[in-house]
């Protein structure tokens, strides 16, 4: 479960195990899993377990700036 980026006290990891589709879970003070090809095509959250809502909001708006390198992280480690 390495992780892939760090930034304003986020750790954004991708497990190794991991099932598809392409997600990232972003660990603060609870959890953000985020899809990184939502149905719009964008990365959209998919659950929250005890991360408030600004720091949700805060990993969702870190994964969509990353997006393309998160992706390109995802194909690295899954193939």
């Amino acid at each position: 479960m390495p992780t892939i980026w760090r930034e304003a006290n986020l750790r954004i990891m991708i497990y190794t195990d991991d099932h598809a589709p392409p997600h990232v879970h972003v660990f603060g003070n609870g959890e953000t899993k985020i899809a990184l090809t939502g149905q719009n095509g964008q990365a959209e959250v998919v659950r929250i377990v005890g991360a408030d809502l600004r720091e949700s909001r805060r990993a969702l708006e870190i994964v969509r700036e990353k997006r393309d390198y998160l992706i390109e992280k995802w194909n690295d480690i899954h193939g």
